[in-house]
């Protein structure tokens, strides 16, 4: 039964916290088993990739090959339906045209002192792409996770996927070749992530590894970050809503099951100051689930997950968002500017009526890769600096080191560091 709360309830604040704090997400515990997936593919390389890819994907490598030809995915672009590789093509290039807006400058200034100093940015060489091969395609994800790499400047983009029955969808084949992969390797589940963190003698070592999995690949990116970076540990989806009485209660509706028909442990809430308008989105989105091709996971996503919270005013809804720090937040009213200027805390925003975070998904151009279950608060979407990094540099000349050389100096003779003082005072003049 999908929750209903109102602020006005006497017991409004425990039921709000418990939503707040829900855990959702798969129940088993996969951390042991994913820890031995890692440590046999660190020990034995290509051997215990083919092993696993036998034992999980019934694929064989050695039969099959590890690699996916390039010329196989320019015959799926080229096969693909005209209309299909237009949105495709749309799709890629409004991504790139926002994240080469991201792309950092380099710094190098001269201070008062005469000290130089600054920053470069460059690219990582290798980045690491996971792309599902389960039950649901998404190129749209590959295109959002391949692109920022290719803007940032990274050299070597590989692609790793399962091939279920020995086959990788043709869609995410097109959208490889779009996207400008590299190499796509057959091989998926922690294995494949395990590869791409280590190396081994087929798959190459990666620096930065991205996409989305299953628990299996997102416990495994969290085991290896260290070992290399990694995009984000992601949740499942969530959407919150904040709408007035004036909106269409079927858009509203369709919002909400945007992201209910994702998995059944994703979230969906409706924040509304009209108890009457809630009651008509609920109808309508109970109709539109009748004849969703997604309806059994939809509903029990909406049933087990799903809110609608009636608050007083729309404005007490942001401090109750920002609690829940949404990874999309639509607000449909008619002055999003407003609400959007009390937004602390939410993946991506959507403002206006005529704004659905679906458009978001796919062609908008910010990046759909977002932090799930409330790491908003402190991190970001994925961007074109996930792929690279800054390194700082410092000179001095004899007269800038002169001028902060003492300093030093006195601070490292403060910390029991000697050497540390000795290696500047031995290049100060002598008084």
């Amino acid at each position: 039964m999908t929750l209903r709360l109102s602020a006005s309830d006497s017991d409004f604040e425990d039921r709000f916290s418990a939503l707040v704090e829900a855990r959702r997400g798969a129940d088993e515990d996969v951390a042991r088993d994913v820890a031995a997936i890692i440590a046999d593919v660190k020990a034995r390389g290509d051997a215990a990739v083919a092993d696993y890819t036998k034992r999980f994907d019934g694929f064989d490598l050695v039969e099959g090959g590890w690699q996916v030809a390039k010329q196989r995915s320019c015959m799926a672009l080229d096969g693909l339906d005209p209309a299909l590789q237009e949105a495709l093509a749309l799709a890629a290039q409004r991504i790139a045209a926002y994240h080469e807006a991201q792309r950092p400058a380099d710094s190098d200034t001269t201070d008062n002192a005469g000290v130089r100093m600054g920053a470069r940015w460059s690219a990582v060489e290798t980045a690491g792409l996971y792309v599902p091969g389960g039950r649901a395609v998404y190129p749209s994800s590959l295109l959002m996770n391949a692109i920022p790499a290719r803007v940032a400047g990274v050299e070597r983009i590989v692609m790793v996927t399962p091939a279920r029955g020995g086959q990788v969808d043709p869609l995410i084949l097109a959208a490889a070749e779009i996207a400008g992969i590299d190499e796509i390797y057959v091989i998926g589940g922690a294995q494949a992530i395990a590869a791409l963190a280590f190396g081994t003698g087929t798959i190459p070592r990666a620096d930065v590894i991205v996409g989305p999995g299953n628990a299996w690949v997102a416990e495994a990116k969290r085991q290896l970050y260290g070992t290399v970076g990694i995009d984000m540990v992601a949740g499942p989806s969530e959407i919150l809503v904040i709408a007035d009485g004036n909106n269409d209660p079927d858009w509203i509706a369709a919002d909400l099951l945007s992201q209910a028909e994702h998995d059944p442990t994703s979230q969906s809430i409706l924040f509304t100051d009209d108890a009457a308008f809630a009651d008509t989105v609920a109808e309508a989105l109970e109709a539109q689930l009748s004849g969703l091709a997604t309806g059994e996971t939809a509903r029990v996503s909406w049933e087990t997950n799903g809110a609608i919270i009636l608050v007083e005013t729309l404005e007490d809804a942001i401090p109750l968002s920002n609690r829940l720090a949404p990874e999309h937040l639509e607000l449909a009213v008619a002055d999003p500017e407003a609400l959007f200027a009390q937004v602390k805390h939410a993946g991506s925003v959507f403002l206006g009526r005529t704004t659905p975070e679906a458009v978001g998904d796919y062609v908008g151009g910010p990046n759909h890769v977002l932090p799930t279950g409330r790491r908003a608060r402190f991190s970001s979407g994925l961007s074109v600096l996930d792929f690279m990094k800054r390194t700082s540099f410092l000179q001095c000349g004899d007269a800038a080191l002169e001028a902060i050389g003492p300093a030093a100096v006195a601070l490292a003779e403060a910390e029991g560091l000697p050497a540390h003082a000795k290696s500047v005072a031995m290049r100060l003049p002598q008084r």
